[in-house]
């Protein structure tokens, strides 16, 4: 597969594919680290075992090439998209987003700030001067809170793209799932049975199914099932429902609720806080922040977005504001 290029050409290398080098150009950077220190569902967790931003990130990756791979899409670029599209996620996950997106007049979202991250954040103000498709990719992952399992085709302009956006949700439904019963939020026999039925009982099950029902319903995308099949990457009607149904309940008793927890209380406290107190008082801002953008409020976007939970923390209580 052919990119349409970068925003500044270079000379090609003699062993890697573009896709190739942009996902390994990811793989080296801060943001990426961070990630690791970064949460998913539960905020800053004791347990050494929940789900963090970087194991999705790293389980996004790996269901995304698993489908490529079977339609025959380009393993590479779907690598690249999957290991970039959370770098601008904030510290305490949607929750630290979504103060942001309050707070920021300009508006907060972690996919526009992955972006950010890629095109200017990284290596001193150059950014990673990323392939068009891998950009596209991450800009476009994220999915509205409607229905999606039925047929993702949407605002990406690759079916690898889009890969990645469907992996994306089957991985946290998931993994979520398993945290949830970790913390004692949920056991096993909450899982609606309509969708146990379909899907699975366990987490392997659960996967399996939605997997193999994607490469079975997006075969058309191979090229091998005749001009007259429509390409899309899709779930069955039955498998899409059940995932829906699924992703709903999630919504309804986990993070619904946890969105009232007394760690979501701290996480915005501390996002608004630092925010207020960054805005007024630059000169705490790392040096590099001062060169990304004139506006004090977005280097304190760009400087808290890329906290990790721990740090945000941490800082919060050393400047007083806890």
């Amino acid at each position: 597969m052919s990119s349409r290029g970068r925003a500044r050409a270079e000379a090609p290398d003699p062993v890697r594919t573009v896709f190739q080098r942009d996902r390994d150009r990811i793989l080296h950077t801060n943001a990426f680290r961070r990630l690791k220190h970064k949460t998913q569902v539960f905020i800053a967790p004791l347990g050494d075992h929940y789900v963090t931003r970087l194991t999705h990130t790293l389980e996004v990756s790996q269901l995304a090439r698993t489908i490529a791979r079977a339609l025959l899409l380009n393993e590479d670029l779907v690598e690249a998209i999957s290991l970039g599209h959370d770098l601008g996620h904030t510290p305490f996950g949607h929750t630290g987003e979504e103060a942001l997106n309050e707070l920021y007049k300009g508006g907060f979202r972690h996919n526009e700030q992955s972006l950010r991250v890629v095109d200017l954040l990284e290596k001193d103000g150059r950014g990673l001067n990323l392939t068009w498709e891998v950009r596209d990719g991450i800009l476009n992952h994220s999915k509205s809170e409607e229905s999606m399992f039925d047929t993702v085709r949407g605002e990406t302009s690759t079916y690898e793209a889009e890969v990645v956006k469907i992996t994306d949700a089957i991985a946290y439904i998931n993994h979520d799932i398993g945290d949830a019963i970790r913390a004692g939020v949920l056991s096993e026999s909450d899982l609606p049975l309509k969708t146990s039925s379909v899907l699975g009982r366990t987490r392997t099950e659960r996967i399996n199914t939605m997997v193999t029902d994607i490469i079975a319903c997006s075969w058309p995308v191979s090229g091998l099932a005749g001009s007259e099949s429509k390409r899309t990457i899709c779930m069955s009607h039955e498998v899409g429902a059940a995932t829906e149904a699924l992703r709903r309940f999630m919504f309804e008793r986990v993070y619904n609720v946890l969105a009232d927890s007394d760690g979501a209380r701290v996480a915005r406290g501390t996002v608004r806080a630092l925010y207020g107190y960054l805005t007024e008082h630059q000169e705490l801002l790392p040096q590099e922040y001062f060169t990304f953008s004139d506006d004090p409020e977005r280097r304190a976007v760009d400087y808290i977005a890329g906290m990790t939970d721990l740090y945000a923390l941490r800082l919060a209580r050393e400047l007083g504001l806890q």
